[in-house]
């Protein structure tokens, strides 16, 4: 374990959720991405509490010491959302400082094309994701299962409506894959989050900004968060 950081497991909804906190003050919510844990966060952890903010880090929905349903339907988006609200409320506010990795900028969700067959006409069967549909076919690996279109058909056209920081890589193939770029900085991106206050391009790193470039990323974190203090 991190020293200086505190674990705790507390029960949200249908599960017991592992976190690591640390602070005082307004909660800034960290999310890891797949297929990290909540150790991920640990530089900015230290950062934020340091700064006056209550830092809090979960272990998401099957990973590390959070419980994971063995059923194939507990996993969807609603599911995961509802356990962090419920987190939220656990934690005794209304309202936090959302920071997450591993998320490609928001895009409306398309009734035309499930996400499965878009990524597979990009980069083919051999995607990682691509690759952990089928259950049981990678054993060695962690299964990343697709959810289906009903549950996100009530997104439809939704936008994103709070303030927002995108920061991502020139070396992340999330920045690199074709169209992404153009969306990102043409337009397109801040019709759909009209709040967006800056898409930040760090030169020379990959997609584990967090770790590669820790002091920069709390930098950032703490620029954009300390306005809404």
């Amino acid at each position: 374990m991190e020293e200086g950081i505190d674990h705790r497991i507390v029960s949200v909804n249908s599960i017991k959720m592992h976190i690591a906190e640390k602070g005082l003050g307004p909660v800034v919510l960290f999310l890891h991405g797949f297929p990290e844990l909540w150790y991920s966060w640990r530089h900015q952890i230290h950062a934020l509490s340091s700064l006056g903010y209550h830092a809090v880090a979960p272990d998401l929905w099957g990973f590390d010491d959070t419980e994971g349903p063995t059923s194939i339907t507990s996993y969807t988006c609603d599911h995961i959302f509802n356990e962090l609200v419920a987190l939220i409320d656990s934690l005794g506010v209304e309202q936090v400082f959302l920071v997450a990795h591993d998320c490609v900028p928001f895009t409306p969700r398309s009734p035309q094309m499930m996400p499965m067959d878009r990524m597979r006409g990009f980069f083919g069967d051999d995607y990682y994701i691509c690759r952990f549909q089928a259950p049981g076919a990678i054993e060695a690996e962690i299964a990343e299962l697709e959810t289906g279109r009903p549950v996100t058909e009530k997104w439809t056209g939704v936008q994103v409506k709070v303030p927002v920081e995108f920061i991502v890589g020139d070396l992340d193939m999330v920045y690199t894959t074709v169209g992404t770029k153009e969306y990102i900085h043409n337009g397109g991106f801040k019709k759909d989050v009209p709040f967006l206050e800056e898409a930040v391009v760090m030169e020379g790193v990959g997609h584990f900004i967090n770790q590669e470039k820790a002091e920069e990323i709390g930098s950032h974190i703490y620029d954009f968060i300390k306005k809404f203090k």
